[in-house]
């Protein structure tokens, strides 16, 4: 019995170790994100922080307490061939919701074409809200189309995204369909070329995966494969193997993004996000399929929408009376498809 007693007592000693150790490494990666200098890594989202300090002080946006649901723009950049603290426009836009009461969480990703008016900047697609004005600019932006406050931004590009799937050990997903595309512009660094079927993505191969819209839908069926893949990231990021790896995971991450979450944001929703189910996240195209309205504006295909109705949809998927629009799913002659902004 004495025996016994004394594992149990070795057994949570170790677990208080352990949760101190994680809360102690988060704690460094939240004080370093949000302590960062001009001073950055070649290649990484850091080389623009500067530019994205100047431009992101005409918007500031709302407080978060805490209680009330909070979300999070999540910009992909392509930063490959910009200059000295030039800001590209957004690769991909996605938005992260959770409600701090229910644990419940939406993922959203915002079909880059969608024409929208930039406030102080006139009309425009809506991934050129960062290159404009920062990305609070951006979160202003979005929080005017859907109606909901935007608190938080989280900002990476591709060499940041190789990491994290590289140090999370990758991701096993099944691939839909063969995925091939050459690029000359990088030497080819960035082919897509992947295989139909189960497969193991590391980083690159993952970010293969993530941009491929070489098909009939397009933008469309490129958000849906991002928004899949980053529930899977989600799944893994909550399981034991990779609560060991945190210290590695948040020290991969370290340099390639850029925020305006403090760090005692960090920390609460770093608490908030592990106890929200990743199995039980919500998915969804915006604008959905229903709403939106293919046009054509001075020579080039854009996405438009009914802001108001857009805005009832955003209420009701948040009580519950509305069903989840993830796009999409036959191919249909696009406009959008043809004029979407080039992949690299």
């Amino acid at each position: 019995m004495k025996i016994f007693k004394r594992s149990l007592l070795l057994i949570g000693l170790l677990l208080v170790l352990i949760a101190g150790y994680y809360s102690y490494s988060f704690y460094n990666f939240a004080q370093n994100i949000s302590n960062k200098s001009s001073e950055k890594p070649q290649g990484g989202t850091t080389m623009i922080a500067q530019s994205i300090k100047e431009k992101g002080e005409k918007y500031s946006p709302p407080k978060w307490e805490g209680k009330q649901r909070v979300n999070i723009l999540l910009l992909g950049g392509d930063s490959r061939g910009m200059k000295k603290n030039e800001i590209p426009r957004s690769d991909s836009i996605m938005l992260a919701s959770i409600d701090p009461e229910t644990k419940k969480a939406h993922l959203f990703s915002i079909l880059r074409d969608t024409y929208v008016k930039i406030p102080g900047e006139g009309e425009d697609r809506i991934n050129a809200a960062i290159a404009m004005g920062g990305p609070n600019l951006a979160m202003k932006t979005v929080s005017d189309l859907l109606g909901i406050p935007v608190q938080y931004y989280v900002y990476t590009d591709f060499k940041g995204f190789i990491a994290l799937i590289d140090a999370i050990g990758g991701i096993d997903l099944e691939v839909e369909k063969d995925m091939k595309y050459s690029d000359s512009e990088d030497d080819h660094v960035y082919d897509i070329n992947l295989k139909k079927g189960m497969q193991h993505l590391d980083g690159k191969t993952a970010l293969q995966y993530v941009r491929f819209r070489h098909d009939a839908l397009s933008d469309f069926s490129r958000t849906e494969r991002q928004r899949k893949f980053l529930t899977a990231v989600a799944q893994k990021m909550q399981t034991t193997m990779s609560l060991i790896k945190l210290p590695k995971i948040l020290n991969a991450m370290d340099p390639y993004i850029d925020t305006n979450l403090s760090v005692a944001d960090m920390l609460k929703l770093g608490t908030l996000g592990y106890e929200a189910k990743a199995d039980g996240i919500i998915s969804s195209q915006l604008p959905p399929s229903d709403l939106l309205i293919e046009k054509n504006v001075r020579g080039a295909a854009v996405i438009t929408v009914n802001k108001e109705k857009l805005q009832i949809y955003m209420k009701d998927l948040f009580k519950g009376t509305a069903e989840a629009d993830s796009g999409p799913t036959k191919p249909s002659p696009s406009p959008t498809s043809k004029a979407s902004v080039k992949t690299k």
